[in-house]
């Protein structure tokens, strides 16, 4: 399922023998230049793109189209495909990039990006060689760039929502979706003490530190700092301790459930009918409909509302975008054709087809339009508020110890004060995230 292997993507990998990529950086002093490569020079030449099996599966004719468009000004080129699953991509891209044997274009989780960027494992690319580069969404633009200098493009987004059931939240009093988190907070009250202790009013596992990590970037702090070129863990400042507090307060009124889960299956738990509310991707309410998880006798497919999560700031709550995005291997033989197909697979009547399967464009001006769909407008709204990874080298490691996720689990448990495991996660992010994996 595509929806829920972009929620897999935040899981870090480490690079096996990636350590001997790090000298070929040296070696690729130009960048890679989209749309630069000449003709005569491609007859009998592949480029080899390693996608993940989503491309298969839901758009191959992007993939073709893309493959048409540089083959046609490049004739004789071939392009050939490989495609992966989530689980299994990193550690075949690891493997070969141990060897001269490289593929030419590789999608990455948004997330994984890091790594590889500090490893000088991706060629540096020219971002205005690529369309709708100036616009790139600021969460997705952050992932691709690394000490100021472009590794990537972005492929596509997925942002988070609120969805609730209309008909729980019309039994308890309230008929309209909240715009602000005392609006939210108070209607979640009502909702809460119609259905009993039992009940979810919202439910949010503890461990979706894509969720939790919001509260931190709503009151103005982040997961670190970089000050004088050295990553710091933030998360004790005065304002990460506010959102984290809030998170805490919002987790313990209306969270029943157990305190030690992440979020890998909250559709199915959605699905059975415990819960009023979930902030989750969007694919993962209407799973929760599909009837295979549906367990309410089929009340979920007409009583699903979306909306903007307020955030207690007063402003909407600001989303971490999971996404894709396209590299070039620093060993690839070549750099400028595999940037051309990159731009050809990512270019504005690309983003078109994308956005009709259901994702985020991968820039604003084409957010816009999907704004005024009826259909789209809660989740391209969510979009245009946006936090990012520390771009750290050490990043991968953070994410590979579940620091977030353990931190969050022992504020909600009670195992630890907001203030401690705050502590603790700065301790355990400040041994890692200035050392390259």
């Amino acid at each position: 399922m595509k929806r829920k292997l972009i929620a897999a993507i935040g899981v870090a990998t480490m690079i096996v023998g990636i350590a001997a990529c790090g000298s070929d950086k040296k070696d690729d002093g130009k960048k890679a230049d989209a749309g630069s490569s000449s003709s005569a020079t491609t007859t009998d030449k592949t480029i080899t793109v390693w996608l993940t099996v989503d491309a298969q599966h839901n758009w191959p004719e992007l993939v073709k189209a893309a493959d048409d468009a540089i083959i046609a000004k490049h004739p004789g080129l071939k392009v050939k495909h490989e495609y992966y699953a989530w689980p299994d991509k990193n550690a075949k891209l690891d493997a070969v990039l141990a060897t001269d044997k490289a593929p030419d274009v590789v999608e990455m989780g948004n997330t994984e990006m890091v790594p590889y960027m500090a490893e000088g494992a991706f060629a540096e690319l020219d971002a205005s060689k690529f369309d709708n580069s100036a616009q790139w969404l600021d969460g997705l633009k952050q992932s691709v760039n690394y000490d100021g200098k472009t590794y990537g493009v972005p492929y596509y987004a997925a942002a988070r929502i609120a969805t609730w059931r209309k008909d729980i939240a019309a039994a308890a009093g309230v008929t309209a979706t909240p715009k602000s988190w005392a609006e939210l907070t108070g209607d979640l009250d009502k909702i809460q003490a119609k259905e009993g202790a039992k009940f979810n009013a919202w439910y949010q596992p503890s461990r979706d530190w894509y969720a939790g990590l919001s509260f931190v970037y709503d009151a103005g702090g982040a997961i670190a700092t970089n000050e004088g070129g050295q990553w710091k863990g933030s998360l004790e400042s005065p304002a990460a301790i506010q959102g984290l507090t809030a998170w805490k307060d919002a987790i313990g009124k209306y969270m029943h459930g157990d305190l030690t889960k992440d979020e890998s299956d909250r559709y199915i738990v959605y699905g059975q009918g415990k819960s009023a509310m979930i902030y989750a991707p969007g694919w993962e309410a209407p799973s929760a409909a599909d009837p295979k998880f549906d367990k309410t006798g089929g009340k979920l497919k007409d009583n699903l509302v979306n909306f903007v999560m307020p955030g207690p700031s007063g402003k909407a709550l600001p989303v971490f975008l999971g996404g894709s995005d396209l590299a070039v291997p620093s060993k690839s033989k070549n750099t400028d054709l595999a940037s051309e197909w990159i731009n050809d697979f990512t270019n504005t009547q690309s983003q078109t087809t994308l956005m009709s399967k259901g994702n985020l464009p991968n820039n604003n001006t084409q957010l816009a339009t999907l704004k005024a769909d009826p259909a789209n407008t809660v989740t391209a709204t969510a979009a245009e508020s946006s936090w990012f990874v520390p771009t750290a080298p050490g990043w991968g490691s953070v994410e590979k110890a579940q620091t977030m996720q353990t931190m969050l689990q022992n504020i909600a448990t009670g195992k630890q004060s907001v203030q401690d495991a705050a502590k603790a996660a700065d301790a355990a992010m400040d041994k890692v995230l200035n050392v390259k994996n």
